[in-house]
């Protein structure tokens, strides 16, 4: 959850931003905003993920190019460019190693078969091609206003109906436990026959 606000946050700043100013002020918002959330990443952890240096830079030449040129079209963009990269990145991965990219930040918590696990890395890539593509219908069909609320609420919102229907997904597919051995044990033991003790006097 902590991670959740925390990748959040520039997200919220630039809303806050646009809505108090315009989009070129909630722009450099959130490049500062992006700076400091990769700065604090590395001091807290002593690393910084490559998504988040791709996500860096290209909030840094599309929302630098919005600023000087002073046009809108280029942060709109951005969203785009990095949500189809998140899809090619993960489609890749099913010729790059043994492990696709969503197996590989799940399966330590997660058992499923392999698969399953090419179908949600599948899944995944295809979800972020939506969002990409959406955001074209939206930047080229709507207002700023609009758009900025898309950003803002609709593509969050399109991510958490997304995880939870693949939560249902891999949970039709996680492999039954197997029985406790104890408690094998004692229900074998339960259906054994009992010999009556008379019967063995007899």
């Amino acid at each position: 959850m902590n991670k959740f606000l925390f990748d959040f946050f520039p997200i919220v700043l630039f809303f806050i931003a646009y809505k108090s100013y315009d989009l070129y002020v909630a722009t450099a918002v959130v490049i500062a905003a992006t700076f400091v959330q990769v700065t604090y990443s590395w001091f807290k952890f002593r690393k910084v993920e490559t998504m988040q240096w791709v996500t860096l830079g290209l909030m840094t030449v599309m929302g630098g190019a919005t600023l000087y040129l002073q046009d809108e079209q280029f942060i709109k963009w951005k969203l785009t460019i990095i949500e189809w990269l998140f899809a090619v990145v993960l489609l890749g991965s099913h010729f790059v190693g043994k492990k696709t990219i969503i197996e590989k930040m799940m399966g330590a918590s997660l058992e499923l078969p392999k698969k399953i696990w090419s179908v949600l890395n599948v899944v995944w890539a295809g979800f972020f091609f939506l969002v990409g593509a959406v955001n074209i219908y939206v930047m080229f069909n709507y207002s700023t206003e609009e758009w900025v609320n898309f950003k803002t609420f609709g593509v969050p919102i399109m991510m958490v109906v997304f995880i939870a229907l693949q939560m249902v997904f891999m949970y039709k597919h996680m492999p039954e436990e197997a029985p406790d051995s104890d408690s094998a044990t004692e229900q074998e033991t339960d259906e054994k026959p009992t010999t009556d003790s008379s019967s063995k006097e007899n």
